[in-house]
């Protein structure tokens, strides 16, 4: 890649980091979209300074991606990142006008996300080993991702500081270092009180990770990855078939709390969705849920 488009790049990183106040895992995921952008503006359209590139060299590029096969929403996705980067150079005023403002873009198809029953998280959470130490912070683990609907992030970055075990609450930064209170419920807090009595507090903890709430049993923080493989191996030892992340419990969380009444904007809160339309997907999987409980025990339904 060109020098132009590298230092350019640099300065829309910097501005997604400090102005916009994204996560590192965001600015990568744009960082790459514009990479495959700009790289295809080199070899394909000969667009060598990165405020020169037309309408038409977005066009071509879109329909390069529908020759590769990429799905709409991925379209769209990377088609996000450019207009991201196309305001960055309009607020940094290298570029006078939106390449993007007349371009026909793939529409965000609003699929709705996979769920657990009520009985599904109780199966997952009683199948963790008591038994064993890891077994008592496993299970914490578990409760607070589903009394709490926490990113992966979120919940590795948890911070014994920020917990406030009296009042029921927890402080979480979220995306954009934005910060929320949520609160824990009460099998969540008896299962931290009882992982930091009997499994944190007999650990040798690392310099750095004195806060960190849950630790590896070499007393460093956890990863992400380390989080998938405990809540597959617990689905596992559950008989639970579907397909299963971390963020499959945040979607339960917010899709049994609209199921049972809860205030949309108490949940979108709650998750830390910037906008209210994120969260009235779960209205969307509400009106799904009482579908298929008229299909299941109507006597007329299927008729």
């Amino acid at each position: 890649m060109q020098s132009n488009w590298k230092s350019t790049l640099i300065g829309y990183s910097d501005y997604l980091a400090l102005e916009k106040g994204l996560s590192e895992n965001s600015i990568e995921a744009y960082q790459r979209d514009m990479k495959q952008f700009a790289d295809f503006l080199l070899e394909e359209c000969g667009v060598n300074v990165p405020n020169t590139f037309k309408t038409k060299d977005i066009e071509r590029y879109i329909s390069h991606m529908y020759d590769l096969g990429l799905a709409s929403n991925s379209q769209a996705r990377i088609i996000s990142s450019i207009s991201s980067f196309c305001k960055y150079m309009r607020i940094e005023k290298l570029m006078d006008t939106d390449p993007l403002e007349l371009v026909s873009t793939p529409k965000l198809s609003r699929k709705l996300p996979d769920v657990l029953t009520v009985d599904d998280i109780e199966k997952i959470i009683s199948s963790v080993d008591m038994s064993k130490n890891e077994g008592v912070r496993n299970r914490a683990i578990l409760e607070v991702l589903y009394s709490c609907g926490l990113r992966v992030s979120e919940l590795v970055n948890l911070q014994i500081s920020r917990l406030d075990m009296i009042d029921s609450l927890v402080s979480i930064i979220g995306k954009g270092n934005k910060e929320r209170i949520v609160p824990i419920g009460s099998q969540a807090c008896e299962a931290i009180a009882i992982y930091l009595k009997h499994y944190r507090s007999q650990l040798n903890i690392d310099e750095g990770h004195e806060d960190t709430l849950f630790l590896g049993r070499y007393g460093r923080g956890l990863t992400r990855q380390m989080i998938f493989t405990i809540l597959k191996n617990a689905a596992t030892r559950a008989g639970i078939k579907k397909k299963i992340s971390p963020h499959t419990f945040r979607h339960s969380f917010a899709t049994h709390l609209v199921e049972h009444g809860a205030d949309l904007r108490a949940v979108q809160e709650m998750l830390g969705h910037a906008q209210i339309t994120t969260t009235e997907i779960y209205t969307h999987l509400d009106k799904r849920y009482l579908q298929d409980q008229v299909n299941q025990f109507h006597p007329r339904a299927n008729s």
